[in-house]
C-alpha cells in the first residue's frame, strides 16, 4: 500500500497539469465550507453577547426562556432559591427591547442590559471597563458599542451625545468594541437606570427582574447547583452561561434560516467540488489508458491498479487541503478587517479536512469505472 501510495504521488507530480483541475475542486470546496461554517458561528456568537461577556457562571430566568434577549420578568424573590452551598451573591439582571429615538425623529428597536456596575460584577459585561462603570452610576447614563453609533443605528456623534430610550432621555457616557449586535443595538446601563427605562418601576413590575446572576465556586459545582435547580423548581428555567450561551444560538440559527441557507450554499459548493474531482480522475485515468492495459498484460492484478487510483484521490485531497487552509486563512482576515468575524476553531479545520478528504476518496470510486473498461487487449489496437 505504501509503494501504492508513493507511486499515485509520484505520478500526480509528473502529470500535475491533468490533475490541476481536481486539487483545485477540492481547494474551492475546503475554503467555501470551512468559511460557510466560520461566518455562521461568527454571526450566531453576537446572539450570546450579554451570556459570553459576563462572569456568572448560572443563569436562573422564565420558564423555557429560548434566548437571552427574550427572557420574561420573573420575582426577584426566586434569589432565596440560590441560597446553596458554593453559589456566590447573586446579581439581579434587566434585559428588554425598548425603543431608542435618534436626534432626527427616526427611531430603532434596542435592548436594554441593566447591570450592577460595580467592579466586582458578574452581570456587567467584562469590556466596560472600571472608569465607564463608575461614570454609568449616574443615572440615565448609557454605555453602547463602537459599530452601533452610525446613522443608520443610533445615530450618535460620541461620548455626550444623546438619545431617547422609551420617551426618556439617556447621555452616552462610554464607548466600548467588541459587542456588536446583530439586528438591535445593545445600550449598557445601571440597574436604575435599565428599571427607569423598561418601566419595571411600574408597581405591577417592582419586584420583578429579568435574570438572576451567580457565580460557582468551580464549573463543576455550577453544573450541580443547575441540577438541583431544574429538579426543584421545573416552573423556572436554570442554565450554567455555556448552556444559555448555546441554547442562544441554537434559537437565533434555527428561528432566520441563516444556518440552511450558508449551509445549502457549503453544500452545493462541495457537490460541484465532488464532480469536478470525479470527472478529473475519470479523464486522468482514462488518459493513463495505455499504462494500466501494459500493467495488467504483465500481470499486475488489477486490484492494485484499483488502489493507486484511491491513492491519487487521496493525495488530490491532502493537496486541495493544503492550498485551501492558507486561502481559507488569508480571507478570514480580509473578512475581519470589513467588520465580519470569520470562526476558524480547530474543529472546524479538522472536520473541513475530513468531509473534503472522504469527498475526494468517493470521487475516487467513481473514477474506478474507467479502470474496469481497460484491457491489455487495447494495446493491439
Amino acid at each position: 500500500m505504501n509503494r501504492s501510495m508513493s507511486y499515485a504521488l509520484q505520478t500526480l507530480w509528473h502529470e500535475r497539469s491533468r490533475y490541476a483541475a481536481g486539487v483545485g475542486a477540492v481547494a474551492f470546496s475546503a475554503v467555501l465550507i470551512a468559511l460557510q461554517i466560520g461566518l455562521l458561528l461568527g454571526l450566531f456568537e453576537i446572539t450570546s453577547i450579554p451570556v459570553d461577556h459576563t462572569t456568572a457562571d448560572i443563569w436562573v430566568g422564565s420558564n423555557g426562556a429560548p434566548s437571552v434577549d427574550i427572557g420574561r420578568p420573573i420575582p426577584t424573590s426566586l434569589i432565596a432559591r440560590l441560597d446553596k452551598p458554593g453559589v456566590g451573591m447573586p446579581e439581579f439582571l434587566y434585559l428588554a427591547f425598548a425603543e431608542w429615538k435618534k436626534s432626527d425623529g427616526t427611531s430603532v428597536n434596542c435592548v436594554v442590559e441593566g447591570s450592577p456596575v460595580n467592579p466586582d460584577s458578574a452581570a456587567c459585561v467584562t469590556e466596560i471597563t472600571p472608569e465607564i462603570r463608575a461614570a454609568l452610576a449616574e443615572p440615565m447614563t448609557v454605555v453602547v458599542d463602537r459599530s452601533d453609533m452610525s446613522s443608520d443605528r443610533l445615530g450618535l456623534a460620541g461620548i455626550g451625545s444623546r438619545g431617547k430610550i422609551n420617551g426618556k432621555e439617556v447621555r452616552v457616557v462610554g464607548i466600548v468594541s467588541g459587542l456588536k449586535s446583530l439586528a438591535a443595538p445593545w445600550i449598557f446601563c445601571c440597574q436604575t437606570t435599565a428599571r427607569e427605562l423598561l418601566g419595571v418601576n411600574n408597581p405591577k413590575y417592582v419586584d420583578h427582574s429579568t435574570y438572576l446572576l451567580a457565580r460557582c465556586t468551580t464549573k463543576e459545582r455550577a453544573a450541580e447547583v443547575v441540577s438541583e435547580l431544574r429538579s426543584e423548581y421545573p416552573e423556572m428555567s436554570a442554565y450554567t452561561s455555556e448552556e444559555f450561551s448555546t441554547k442562544t444560538r441554537v434559537y437565533w440559527l434555527l428561528r432566520t434560516k441563516a444556518g440552511l441557507a450558508l449551509g445549502y450554499a457549503a453544500l452545493l459548493g462541495l457537490l460541484v467540488g465532488s464532480l469536478i474531482t470525479a470527472q478529473t480522475l475519470y479523464s486522468a485515468t482514462m488518459g493513463s489508458a495505455k499504462e494500466f492495459a501494459t500493467l495488467l498484460a504483465l500481470g499486475i492484478p488489477r486490484r492494485k491498479i484499483y488502489r493507486m487510483v484511491l491513492a491519487q484521490s487521496f493525495w488530490v485531497g491532502v493537496i486541495g487541503v493544503s492550498l485551501a487552509y492558507p486561502a481559507v486563512w488569508t480571507l478570514s482576515k480580509l473578512a475581519e478587517q470589513a467588520g465580519t468575524r470569520v470562526v476558524l476553531r480547530w474543529e472546524i479545520l479538522l472536520g473541513t479536512a475530513a468531509v473534503t478528504l472522504i469527498t475526494a476518496m468517493i470521487a475516487g470510486l467513481f473514477a474506478l469505472r474507467s479502470v474496469r473498461q481497460i484491457e491489455p487487449m487495447s494495446l493491439l489496437r
